[in-house]
């Protein structure tokens, strides 16, 4: 497939996102949409803006989460507690696509800037409210993060070694539930708007969103009336589905179908394992964990994770090493596939980040963008979008309502 002669800005291009989010469910879903063309106008308060802006470490004075989840966006400073900078928001809304918020329930309603008054504004608005717990129910008010997602939707109670105390996911995925789910939110409420010329109010929790990742765990509860219990890496109906000791570190091996089997056993140099009427079906295998677990890695601890990788390729097994982070992200397939990028940031300068998790053969979209510093963008869309002159726009810093300054460097560290 030939390179295209010229970049394309992606199938959201021409839309425009008001970002009122912080922190990382919001800011996820926010940046997925401007991944995709969307224009992403994050505002943020004066003085600190986005809170994880002070989480360390920093580079170039920049919060290295920050820069994580919002790469590609527009950073206006707006005191929306000010009737200024709240009528300026209103004014922005005007024209705009879409508004995120992953305020607590009420905090737009008491701010005059509730979904039912921007959209009174703007019929065409989609507003997305993430929160903790979503828009109704008992518990629509308390304060949650990721953490305490995990406890209460069973997440946590499944992940950790056998026997063990429960452990939260590695990953925030409390948090990156609302993102994702926020991102498909407003892009079917796009597609229903072409039909209907409305917005939509959505509502998105991180409570719902991960508890809808339970999937097969909670029909197995359904079933069988018990709660799945930590396993560490292994499956609970699959066998082997498992890491698995090598002399010099551990081995990943999946056989999540029957036609694997045999192949895995001829790696192990067994073959006659394959055909064995006691093993040759998923079920028979699960009844049989605690005999093919062991037997397996007695003979994968004699060699190393390099050999074991070069076996189980030669038998087409599905198997990984376990890399860290610093390992994948130089990996020659993150490397291909485009899924670390660097940007000119202006304060870091050249800055490794992620790239984009969803591609579109035959075109290629525009070169990433860097986070922006705090307020980087405050008179460029205040005068592009609301016509204000230069000296409107002084009045407002000498009033508070937009920052005066950009954000102050912090020491890399």
């Amino acid at each position: 497939m030939s390179e295209p002669a010229q970049d394309w800005g992606g199938p959201l291009a021409g839309l425009r996102v008001i970002d009122l989010t912080r922190v990382l469910a919001g800011p996820l879903a926010a940046q997925f949409l401007g991944d995709l063309g969307a224009e992403i106008l994050k505002v943020e308060p004066p003085g600190k803006g986005d809170e994880t802006r002070g989480f360390a470490p920093f580079v170039g004075g920049e919060s290295h989460y920050f820069v994580g989840l919002n790469r590609g966006k527009r950073s206006l400073v707006l005191d929306l507690r000010k009737p200024e900078g709240a009528d300026i928001l209103r004014q922005l809304v005007a024209t705009a696509d879409a508004l995120i918020e992953n305020f607590r329930p009420g905090v737009m309603d008491r701010l005059g800037l509730g979904a039912e008054v921007l959209m009174a504004l703007n019929p065409r608005l989609i507003y997305c409210a993430i929160s903790g717990f979503g828009l109704t129910g008992p518990l629509r008010d308390k304060p949650s993060f990721d953490i305490v997602t995990q406890a209460l939707t069973g997440v946590l109670s499944v992940n950790g070694q056998a026997g063990g105390a429960p452990v939260k996911l590695g990953l925030p995925i409390g948090d990156m539930s609302g993102g994702i789910f926020g991102a498909i939110a407003i892009l079917s409420a796009l597609h229903e708007r072409t039909a209907t010329g409305r917005g939509r109010l959505i509502d998105v929790s991180l409570y719902d969103g991960t508890m809808s990742l339970l999937g097969y765990l909670s029909q197995l509860a359904f079933l069988t009336g018990q709660d799945p219990q930590p396993m560490g890496s292994a499956h609970p109906s699959v066998v082997p589905y498992d890491g698995f000791p090598a002399s010099d570190g551990t081995i990943i091996i999946a056989c999540l179908a029957d036609g694997f089997w045999p192949k895995l056993c001829n790696a192990l140099g067994r073959p006659e394992m394959g055909t064995d009427p006691r093993f040759t079906t998923m079920a028979l295998r699960r009844e049989r964990r605690a005999e093919i677990e062991p037997w397996i890695s007695a003979i994968t601890a004699t060699r190393t994770v390099a050999e074991w990788q070069e076996l189980l390729e030669a038998h087409d097994v599905p198997h990984a090493p376990v890399l860290g982070v610093n390992a994948a992200l130089s990996h020659p397939h993150a490397q291909a596939r485009e899924m670390v990028v660097t940007v000119d940031h202006p304060a870091a300068g050249p800055l490794r980040v992620l790239g984009r998790p969803i591609k579109f053969p035959g075109e290629r979209q525009a070169p990433l963008e860097p986070p922006p510093v705090l307020g980087q963008h405050t008179a460029e869309v205040l005068r592009r979008e609301l016509g204000l002159s230069e000296e409107r726009i002084e009045e407002l810093r000498r009033s508070g309502v937009i920052d005066a300054t950009l954000s102050a460097a912090r020491p890399a560290s």
